[in-house]
């Protein structure tokens, strides 16, 4: 097969996860091409499967939009290279035809063996907590794709929490997409700024300290709120959502569901991986049979 990296697009910490995958593809017999221009990829004729570098249509990454839907709207496969959440800066999504829940990552029911090394543990369920935690996400991703603006969107999550509880909420924008002062004037409302980790990358802190539920669309919140033992609202398209609650049943804010997440953390394990497992091979591998 023919693999086409778009290496153009990639944000500015993407070059050695890209030159990783390049090299794995290369060690398992297939070949690699880069930044097809799309006069000639409109043809179709050149490549077989797309490479790029995360869903979010903004900045560098901006033209990856055009690639994606050339290729999807022709049923091509695009495999999705992304910033990991298990060790952030550390380990690397390796997703097909998307990301989150929406991409394919391999078979599921995996043993432990991966949780155990990337020393992955679900910390028993939390059975009290001030606050409720509601997550912004960056509105120009794919990840918000046919979603209101995030202002309504947070809006009206708060309205309908207050229809259930008065537990105080806090508000956690994505920190490209900051919705500034947007909770001023709204009852028992405070803002959490995300702090950006000393000598990192793009990495910013994140805690669940006296948090009794977090309540996060499809990003990574929902999926460390489950992890810390903390339930999480969430959509359909988000990778805590079979071990979360559904984010349109917010009436059972005070009711959560917090099931045994054993098996779940298991396949997550399996979601991301360090540069040296992607020269590997391991999550190329785990994708091969659905190209």
């Amino acid at each position: 097969m023919i693999f086409c990296l778009y290496t153009d697009y990639g944000a500015l910490n993407s070059k050695p996860v890209f030159e990783a995958f390049a090299q794995s593809i290369i060690n398992a017999g297939h070949t690699v091409i880069y930044n097809e221009p799309y006069r000639v990829m409109d043809h179709y004729n050149n490549y077989d499967v797309a490479v790029i570098w995360s869903v979010l249509w903004n900045g560098r990454m901006s033209k990856n939009r055009q690639v994606w839907e050339i290729n999807r709207n022709n049923n091509k496969p695009v495999i999705v290279l992304e910033v990991g959440g298990i060790k952030r800066g550390t380990t690397w999504k390796v997703g097909l035809n998307g990301i989150n829940r929406d991409a394919y990552f391999g078979d599921s029911y995996n043993d432990d063996s991966r949780k155990r090394f990337l020393r992955l543990v679900e910390k028993p369920w939390r059975k009290d907590g001030k606050y409720i935690l509601i997550c912004g996400q960056h509105d120009k991703s794919l990840q918000w794709q046919n979603m209101p603006r995030m202002s309504n969107w947070f809006l009206k999550t708060y309205d309908e929490i207050r229809k259930h509880t008065d537990r105080h909420i806090v508000f956690r924008p994505h920190p490209r997409c900051r919705l500034e002062h947007i909770e001023r004037g709204l009852r028992y409302v405070e803002r959490q700024e995300p702090q950006r980790v000393t000598n990192t990358y793009d990495d910013f802190d994140m805690g669940f300290d006296d948090v009794w539920a977090t309540i996060s669309y499809s990003s990574n919140p929902g999926i460390h709120s489950i992890i810390e033992g903390v339930p999480a609202f969430v959509s359909t398209h988000s990778l805590a959502y079979p071990v979360g609650n559904d984010i349109d049943f917010l009436h059972n804010i005070e009711q959560p569901v917090m099931p045994d997440r054993t098996q779940w953390l298991n396949d997550y394990a399996w979601t991301e991986y360090t540069i040296e497992e992607i020269t590997q091979g391991l999550p190329l591998k785990r994708l091969t049979n659905n190209l």
